[in-house]
């Protein structure tokens, strides 16, 4: 990777660029930003890389990270087109919600390689569950994959995926920390109904979480269930609490919180209807 580039420099190109930077995978003199927002231009200036604009980011980069609003993805590269026709072989991966390969490749040239990404946001504290796919037909196909998994462990994890599971991963992963947040403030709410003060019920709320995912982290070969049944004692606390889970069908409506997420990200991924003239 001979240097690393970013069209848009927000708080996720942000977010990425910071893990890169701390685990030494790139140096700040071989980044370069395209960013017309002054004030995110400054931030990025601060972190020593170079910003420029975008014709300067394809010819500088040979990987370069698509991180601006969906809606501006194909304009954007297609008006790097030239550019990108003079740098073959550059490597775009794309951060942008719902852009599809086949809307990347068509907005470039056909020697540029494109790779569609869906982090989340704990992106922003180097957690990330990330998925990506890429076009299987390219020969560099292998050496992608490999660069992008590389790239996306300074901020979390990333798997490889079909292109046509990114929904579902948009469900799961990418709209799951809403859910999290969702759990943990009632779990917190819980505890302060019996009694708990709120800065103390959130802090304990928060770190089982964490702790409990890094349980199901740390032993893969372990299903979850297995690891609820070791703290459901017979006839204990834990059990009443599951029964009572149970009878208000958690299990039930978190599955339907995921496939309702999947169902909206195939809708706004859809091409618009026909208009009737």
């Amino acid at each position: 990777m001979s240097g690393l580039g970013f069209l848009g420099g927000g708080m996720m190109a942000e977010a990425i660029l910071r893990g890169l930077l701390a685990k030494s995978i790139v140096k700040p003199s071989d980044v370069y930003v395209s960013e017309p927002y002054a004030p995110r231009q400054e931030v990025m200036r601060g972190l020593g890389v170079h910003v420029v604009d975008g014709v300067d980011v394809i010819r500088s980069a040979s990987t370069v990270f698509v991180a601006v609003k969906p809606d501006v993805v194909a304009s954007l590269l297609s008006s790097l087109y030239s550019a990108l026709s003079n740098s073959p072989s550059t490597l775009l991966i794309s951060i942008a919600a719902g852009v599809t390969l086949a809307t990347l490749r068509d907005a470039v040239p056909a020697t540029a390689r494109v790779v569609r990404v869906m982090p989340n946001t704990p992106c922003l504290v180097g957690a990330t569950a990330a998925a990506f796919s890429l076009d299987s037909g390219s020969p560099s196909a292998d050496d992608d994959a490999a660069l992008v998994t590389t790239l996306f462990s300074a901020v979390g994890l990333a798997v490889q995926v079909p292109e046509t599971q990114l929904d579902a991963v948009t469900g799961l992963s990418g709209s799951g920390p809403a859910y999290v947040y969702t759990f943990i403030e009632a779990l917190a709410d819980g505890g302060v109904l019996n009694g708990l003060p709120r800065a103390t019920a959130r802090r304990l709320a928060a770190q089982l979480v964490y702790g409990s995912a890094k349980m199901v982290m740390e032993a893969d070969d372990v299903h979850p269930a297995e690891l609820r049944n070791r703290v459901e004692s017979p006839g204990g606390t834990t059990i009443a609490g599951s029964a009572a889970l149970e009878a208000g069908a958690f299990r039930s409506s978190v599955i339907g919180a995921v496939s309702a997420a999947t169902r909206r990200a195939r809708e706004m991924a859809a091409p618009p209807p026909p208009r009737k003239e």
